[in-house]
């Protein structure tokens, strides 16, 4: 049987986003003009109520504006605090797909005799995401695959739930302007985009393998090409348990320092040294493997920066370490943020000490030593309040999943409890940092991996 709107993809396309359209502005629309009325009008809404609604409506439907939530709950100040509170619960689990869309979508990517592929092929999902499910499979010779199979039409899925995206962020901006989303717009739908395409995730998949081969604790997928297509990627499967079941167990204290550092490598090492950060750091992309090691899953959403942005994160450390008010202003217009007042500096230099803390000092400690767990949201509403006594800021995009990331990682190495040295972990790495050799490194690795450049 065919998929719906087979002979004609255009047309599948458009009625797909207006299906999706359909689905989706309700909720976003509705939601978004009760809370633009109570800012406005001064009309009582429960925005806690709503976020709730909301987030229930996007689990329900799967797909990227699902995926943008969990992005935005990570965003400081993307969202107001009840919503980002609600969306930080979406760690894309919605319910899998059931064995008949299964056998359609193997055979539009493998064709009619996709069985004959694998000695073995488990029809009841190991995993389901935002964008797509995972399978268990096995070769002939044993070797065990995850086989992540993307839904139906997500191409206008994704146009569907950006547009909703873009309206949300309009109305919102209306009501707060401390931060321009245009950007956060840009960066967030290039990304999206990408990840529809499982070839450059089987090319990135490949980009970490090689960057962190020496790790000896960060363990990468391989992916096995001749059964991976543009929307089915295959790869040989790590044994590793969840994270968040692993936290379940309460590991002792020596266990988790080791998860954390061989996550501080597995997240770092590639961006001080080739320019490169996995941009989804949430519990649900990580394994621990035996031996307290790490399994790294989910390569879509991967950024590559230009050896300058590196040079600048370096640079602003030192400008907050130091105190160096003409340093840090270099860091940031080296990033692109233009038109910084003193004033304003000084405000985007408190989220930048929140940031760098635990790097500042050479002694073993948690990565917040607050326990208060709303004190990062206190940090941010202040860094807000400024912003918006100052004029508001408009991050340039290429920071936007930097900062994200910084956030998410953040909260990862919080829910382990680690205790580390992280002075000394990030000084090893920025001990012998040189612009011109990351961009030799960056050039060499892309090329042998086939991943292209961003934008």
């Amino acid at each position: 049987m065919a998929e719906t709107g087979a002979n004609d993809p255009g047309r599948a396309t458009v009625f797909g986003e207006i299906k999706r359209f359909a689905r989706t502005s309700g909720a976003v629309g509705g939601i978004a003009a009760r809370v633009a009325g109570a800012r406005i009008f001064g009309l009582t809404t429960d925005r806690a109520a709503h976020a709730e609604d909301l987030k229930t409506i996007l689990g329900g439907l799967k797909g990227p504006l699902m995926k943008v939530a969990q992005f935005l709950a990570t965003v400081p100040d993307a969202l107001p605090a009840e919503y980002a509170k609600e969306f930080a619960e979406l760690q894309a689990n919605a319910p899998p797909m059931g064995p008949a869309f299964l056998r359609r979508r193997m055979a539009s990517e493998l064709g009619p005799d996709w069985r004959a592929r694998f000695a073995r092929f488990e029809e009841e999902a190991a995993a389901a995401a935002s964008l797509g499910q995972v399978h268990r499979a096995w070769l002939a010779d044993g070797t065990a695959l995850a086989c992540k199979l993307q839904y139906p039409d997500m191409a206008s899925t994704v146009e569907a739930d950006l547009r909703q995206l873009r309206l949300a962020m309009a109305v919102y901006h209306r009501m707060d302007n401390a931060i321009d989303h245009e950007e956060i717009y840009k960066e967030l739908a290039e990304r999206l985009r990408e990840e529809l395409d499982y070839r450059r995730e089987a090319a990135q998949m490949r980009l970490y393998g090689a960057m962190l081969a020496d790790s000896g604790t960060v363990h990468v997928p391989v992916p096995v090409a001749a059964l991976s297509t543009g929307r089915l990627l295959s790869m040989s499967w790590l044994e590793g348990r969840g994270m968040a079941a692993w936290l379940a167990t309460d590991p002792p204290q020596a266990a988790r320092n080791l998860v954390a550092e061989a996550l501080f490598r597995a997240w770092y090492v590639p961006f001080y040294r080739y320019g490169v950060i996995h941009g989804d750091p949430h519990l649900g992309n990580y394994q621990v493997a035996p031996g307290n090691g790490l399994n790294l899953l989910d390569f879509g959403a991967i950024r590559v920066f230009a050896p300058k942005f590196v040079r600048g994160v370096i640079d602003l450390y030192q400008a907050v370490r130091d105190a160096d008010a003409g340093r840090a202003r270099r860091a940031y217009e080296a990033w692109g943020f233009a038109g910084l007042s003193d004033e304003k500096l000084a405000v985007l230099n408190e989220w930048a000490r929140f940031l760098y803390e635990p790097l500042l000092e050479d002694r073993v400690r948690p990565i917040q030593e607050s326990y208060d767990p709303q004190f990062g949201r206190a940090v941010a509403e202040k860094v807000h309040a400024g912003l918006q006594r100052t004029g508001g800021v408009k991050p340039p995009r290429e920071f936007v999943l930097m900062d994200r990331s910084a956030i998410g990682l953040g909260s990862v190495f919080l829910r382990l409890g680690a205790e580390l040295n992280w002075y000394r972990l990030f000084h090893e790495l920025i001990a012998d940092f040189d612009e011109g050799r990351l961009a030799a490194r960056q050039e060499a690795a892309l090329a042998a991996a086939g991943v292209p450049k961003a934008a």
